[in-house]
C-alpha cells in the first residue's frame, strides 16, 4: 500500500503539465506536490462558477429586504464592493502564490492569529455555500417534478445528499477534470441568463417585462437600501476563490489577475440582466422569498423550452458552485494543516491524484448535515458573514503588504491602481453591510462572533505551539519582524 506524505512546503520539483491520472507515482521519500495544470479559465471558471448560483437563488431575499429598486442599488454597491476585493486579490494573490489564498496572504503579511481567523473564514464561508447549493438542487428538482405532475414522488433531501458526494468523488479525483467540467457546465448557465433575458425582449418594454407596474420604488424608504446589502453581496459572493487555485495554475502572475478580473467583470453583467428580467415578470413581494427566481422568471414566460433551460442553467450553477466551493474549502483546510494550524494530518496530498483528499472527505458528512437541517437564508447568512469578516481583513492586508513591501522592492503580478482608495472604500463597504446584517440577523451575527472568538482563543491556547512560524514565510522576499 502506497503511503500518502504531507506535502512540502516549497516543493522542490513541479511536476509536469497533464492530467491527474496520467501523473506518475512519487518515489520512496519524494514529496508529492500539487499539480499546476490549470490556466486562465480554469481560474475564471473557479470564480464565476462559484459565485453564478447567485443569481439563480438568494440575490433575491434582497428585495424581500427594500423592494426592487433597493435591491439593484445593493447588487451595484455590492459590485463596487467586490470589484476592490478581485482589484486587492490579484495583486497580492499573484505575488504569494500559494494554495489557501488569502490564508496564505494573511499568513505572510499580518501574522498567526490573523491567518488562523481567514482560513476558518473561507472554510465556513465555502462550505456553508456548497451547502446552500446542495439544498437549492433538492428544491429545483422536486419543484420541477411538481411541474411534471409528480408531487409527493420526489425526496429532495436524496438530491442534497447525491450532489455533496458526486461532487466530492470528482473533487477527490482531480483538479483538472473538477474545473474543466466547472468551466462548461458554467458557461451553460451564462448563456441561460443570457437567453431567457433576449426572450423577455427587453427592446420592448411592456410587451413581456411589466417594471412600470411591478417595481414599487421603495415600500421601506431609504433603509430598505441597507437592509438589502445584506443578500446583495450574494450576486458575487465567492470570486475571492479563484485565489485558491493559486498554487495548481502554471502562470499565477498572469492566470490569476486576469481570471479574476475577467470573472468579475462576467458577474457583474450577469448580475444586472438577472434583476433586469425577474424584477418585470414577478411582484417584488413573491420574488423576495421565492427559491429558484430565475426557475420561476422562466416559467412565468409560458415557453416550455425556456422553463426547461432555466432548469439546466439553474442546475448547472448550482452544481458548477458547489463543485468550486469543495475545491476551494478543501484548499484552506489543507493549507492549514501543511502549517500545522490544524492536524498535519489534513495537509496529505494523494500520491496518484494529486490532491488534498482528506481535506475533501472532511468536509461531506458535515456539509450533508446542515444541508438537511439548515434552512437556506440561514445558511446564505453564515456564508456571508464569514466572507464578510475575510474581506475586512483584506483591507487591512493590502495596506501592511504595501508598507512591508513597496513598489518596486519585490516583483508583482499584477498592480492595482488607486490604492489605497479600494482598501478604503473596501472597509467602509464591509462596515454598512454588517450594520445591514445586524438589522435583520442580530442574533446570528452576534452567535458567530462568539464563535470565531471562541476559535481564536483554542488556536491561543492550545494549537500556536504547533505552528512553526519561521518556516511558513516560504516567499523569496525580506521577512518582516516576527518571523
Amino acid at each position: 500500500m502506497t503511503t500518502v506524505q504531507p506535502i512540502a512546503e516549497r516543493a522542490s520539483v513541479q511536476p509536469a503539465v497533464g492530467a491527474e491520472a496520467a501523473a506518475p507515482p512519487p518515489s520512496a521519500g519524494r514529496k508529492v506536490a500539487l499539480l499546476r495544470v490549470l490556466g486562465p479559465g480554469h481560474v475564471w471558471a473557479l470564480g464565476v462558477g462559484i459565485v453564478l448560483v447567485g443569481e439563480f437563488m438568494g440575490w433575491n431575499f434582497a428585495i424581500g429586504k427594500g423592494g426592487a429598486v433597493a435591491a439593484l442599488a445593493a447588487c451595484w454597491l455590492a459590485g463596487i464592493l467586490y470589484t476592490c476585493v478581485a482589484m486587492i486579490d490579484s495583486e497580492i494573490t499573484s505575488t504569494v502564490a500559494a494554495a489557501g489564498g488569502q490564508y496564505a496572504q494573511a499568513k505572510h503579511i499580518i501574522g498567526p492569529l490573523a491567518a488562523f481567523n481567514v482560513g476558518l473564514y473561507l472554510v465556513m464561508a465555502y462550505t456553508m455555500l456548497e451547502v446552500s447549493n446542495a439544498i437549492v438542487a433538492g428544491d429545483l428538482i422536486e419543484a420541477f417534478a411538481q411541474s411534471l405532475g409528480l408531487e409527493g414522488a420526489i425526496d429532495k433531501r436524496a438530491f442534497m445528499v447525491l450532489t455533496v458526494v458526486a461532487l466530492a468523488f470528482l473533487n477527490y479525483r482531480g483538479v483538472l477534470a473538477t474545473l474543466t467540467l466547472n468551466l462548461v457546465i458554467t458557461a451553460a448557465a451564462f448563456a441561460a441568463i443570457v437567453v431567457l433575458f433576449v426572450a423577455t425582449q427587453p427592446w420592448a418594454p411592456g410587451t413581456v417585462l411589466k417594471h412600470e407596474a411591478l417595481l414599487g420604488g421603495l415600500p421601506y424608504g431609504a433603509l430598505g437600501i441597507l437592509a438589502a446589502m445584506h443578500f446583495g453581496l450574494w450576486f458575487y459572493l465567492g470570486i475571492e476563490g479563484t485565489t485558491q487555485a493559486a498554487e495548481e495554475v502554471r502562470s499565477p502572475a498572469r492566470a490569476l489577475p486576469l481570471g479574476t478580473m475577467t470573472g468579475m467583470m462576467t458577474l457583474l453583467i450577469a448580475a444586472t440582466l438577472t434583476w433586469y428580467v425577474c424584477s418585470g415578470l414577478m411582484p417584488w413581494e413573491y420574488l423576495g422569498q421565492a427559491v429558484t427566481p430565475l426557475y420561476d422568471a422562466a416559467r412565468l414566460t409560458g415557453s416550455r423550452w425556456l422553463e426547461l433551460f432555466l432548469f439546466l442553467g439553474t442546475l448547472f450553477a448550482t452544481v458548477a458552485s458547489a463543485n468550486g466551493c469543495i475545491n476551494d474549502a478543501s484548499r484552506a483546510w489543507f493549507a492549514m494543516g501543511r502549517d500545522r494550524y490544524m492536524p498535519v494530518w489534513f495537509g496529505a496530498v494523494h500520491p496518484t491524484y494529486r490532491t488534498p483528499y482528506r481535506a475533501v472527505v472532511f468536509f461531506v458528512p458535515i456539509a450533508i448535515l446542515f444541508a438537511v437541517s439548515t434552512p437556506l437564508d440561514q445558511t446564505i447568512t453564515f456564508s456571508i458573514l464569514s466572507g464578510l469578516l475575510g474581506y475586512t481583513l483584506m483591507a487591512l492586508s493590502i495596506v501592511l503588504f504595501r508598507r512591508k513591501w513597496p513598489l518596486g522592492s519585490i516583483q508583482r503580478g499584477y498592480v492595482h491602481p488607486l490604492h489605497p482608495l479600494p482598501a478604503a472604500l473596501l472597509l467602509v463597504l464591509c462596515v454598512v453591510t454588517y450594520l445591514a446584517v445586524f438589522l435583520g440577523y442580530g442574533t446570528q451575527l452576534l452567535a458567530m462572533m462568539a464563535f470565531y472568538i471562541a476559535a481564536s482563543a483554542w488556536f491561543v491556547l492550545h494549537r500556536y505551539k504547533y505552528v512553526r512560524r519561521g518556516e511558513q514565510f516560504t516567499m523569496p522576499w525580506p521577512k518582516p519582524r516576527g518571523y
